[in-house]
């Protein structure tokens, strides 16, 4: 299929056209005094996070997650960083299982989901300081 991108890759696209539309001179000024500055030095996103969800017609949906991890103390960073496929493998796991509880048709519950995330954060890493943040939770 030529000339198609994958989600993931028109999820990024769309990123980073939304990070030039912000950063344009037209921004208003009471946007970007409230913009949340973020620290690039605690905070790491991770890749967009996908499960199977039913639609309220039946049909198969996609229910995709993302967010990053900010954490503070830099030997749990170290930790973090190592464990990166573990963290990856916990998430989808438990997104699976919260997708798969879903009622049909019914939006998703994000402090739900990022309690979740953030058990499987902790059991990974085995002691909490490390905080899940979820930046969008969509039905597709």
């Amino acid at each position: 299929m030529r000339g198609r991108m994958s989600g993931t890759r028109r999820l990024s696209v769309l990123a980073s056209a939304l990070a030039l539309a912000l950063a344009a001179p037209g921004l208003p000024a009471a946007w970007a005094k409230d913009a949340p500055k973020l620290n690039t030095l605690t905070y790491t996103s991770f890749d967009a996070l996908t499960a199977t969800v039913f639609r309220s017609d039946g049909r198969r949906g996609v229910l995709t997650v993302q967010g990053g991890l900010d954490v503070k103390d830099a030997g749990l960073r170290a930790r973090a960083a190592a464990s990166q496929p573990l963290l990856r493998d916990a998430y989808i796991r438990a997104l699976s299982v919260y997708a798969a509880s879903l009622i049909p048709g019914s939006p998703p519950d994000v402090d739900q989901i990022g309690m979740r995330l953030q058990r499987a954060t902790d059991a990974i890493l085995r002691r909490p300081g490390a905080r899940v943040l979820l930046g969008t939770v969509l039905v597709n």
